[in-house]
């Protein structure tokens, strides 16, 4: 069982102060239908052995189901109360926001917007979202395009996301590690590769990434990667792309300041390494097919250049 609730997608996790709640209150529910599931089979099972007994008792039958009609209306008064009291539990975690992030969903990638009051400290990445343990987080949720849904099992409950419609949901962490997002809603043919990776992490080690991430893209370390910048700044890249600190400032598609620090590459579809980058530059549609990356041609080395500035950006 522990193994179960270990892992980095699961909604019995209770590694949220929201998904505690939630399952608190689905525990409670399962406990009480499980006790009217027995209590029923085991009057079931009475009237039959009395029925072939040839025993009845009409009146006492009629006391009981009356009976059993008072009990089910007070089950279902103590359901409705304890759902609201989780309920207000669940508004009171979200009254204290620390923390303001804005998701927006596309087919099919994550577009997470980091809001501040100072503009200078306003940030995007893309595919992966960092939250420090113990700190709520309101976070802003919208659609690009069709419906999508917002779910990380691990740490609260899901919330549609809708076009044209602002929507929202908080989140409070209670332990470090690794979880696993998902849209949660069909949104197309590569709804199953639409995943999101959140860090849960100390404060100062969210401070820290945070602090990377204001920072503009690295300049590139050699003579190849410095080809590979010309090329991404040069082309169809930079209509949408963004790397800070340079020309390109697209804004369709993910921020690649520091698109080598994520674990996954195109929302957890090939994992963080220089030949998964080389294979989606050569050919985004072979991984994910119908994604709205179009095929660049490049010679053989110019993609060893591109996949070395782009292996760069941490």
């Amino acid at each position: 069982m522990s193994a179960f609730l270990d892992t980095i997608q699961s909604a019995a996790g209770n590694d949220g102060q929201q998904s505690a709640l939630v399952s608190g209150l689905f525990s409670i529910f399962l406990i009480v239908t499980a006790i009217v599931y027995v209590a029923v089979i085991l009057f079931l099972l009475w009237a039959v052995f009395r029925r072939r007994r040839g025993e009845s008792r009409e009146g006492a039958l009629r006391s009981i189901l009356v009976g059993w009609v008072g009990v089910t209306a007070m089950i279902l008064a103590g359901l409705t109360i304890a759902t609201w009291l989780y309920d207000r539990e669940l508004a009171f975690a979200a009254n204290t926001p620390a923390l303001e992030i804005e998701i927006t969903a596309n087919q099919w990638w994550w577009d997470v917007r980091y809001a501040d009051d100072e503009a200078s400290d306003i940030f995007r990445t893309a595919n992966e979202l960092h939250l420090p343990v113990g700190v709520p987080a309101h976070i802003t949720l919208r659609s690009n395009d069709v419906i999508h849904s917002f779910w990380v099992p691990n740490l609260a409950g899901k919330q549609d996301m809708i076009p044209g419609r602002e929507n929202d949901i908080s989140i409070t962490p209670l332990r470090e590690g690794v979880y696993r997002s998902q849209c949660a809603e069909f949104c197309g043919l590569q709804h199953a590769r639409m995943a999101l990776d959140v860090t849960v992490e100390s404060r100062q080690a969210f401070a820290a990434w945070r602090a990377a991430q204001l920072r503009p893209a690295a300049a590139p370390p050699n003579r190849l990667a410095q080809l590979g910048q010309a090329i991404v700044t040069g082309r169809q890249c930079s209509s949408c792309h963004t790397v800070a600190g340079t020309s390109a400032s697209g804004q369709v598609a993910p921020d690649l300041t520091h698109f080598a620090s994520r674990r996954t590459i195109a929302a957890g579809t090939l994992m963080m390494n220089r030949a998964n980058i080389a294979a989606w530059i050569a050919d985004p549609q072979a991984p994910k097919p119908g994604n709205n990356m179009p095929k660049v041609t490049l010679n053989a080395e110019e993609l060893r250049a591109v996949t070395a500035y782009l292996e760069s950006l941490r």
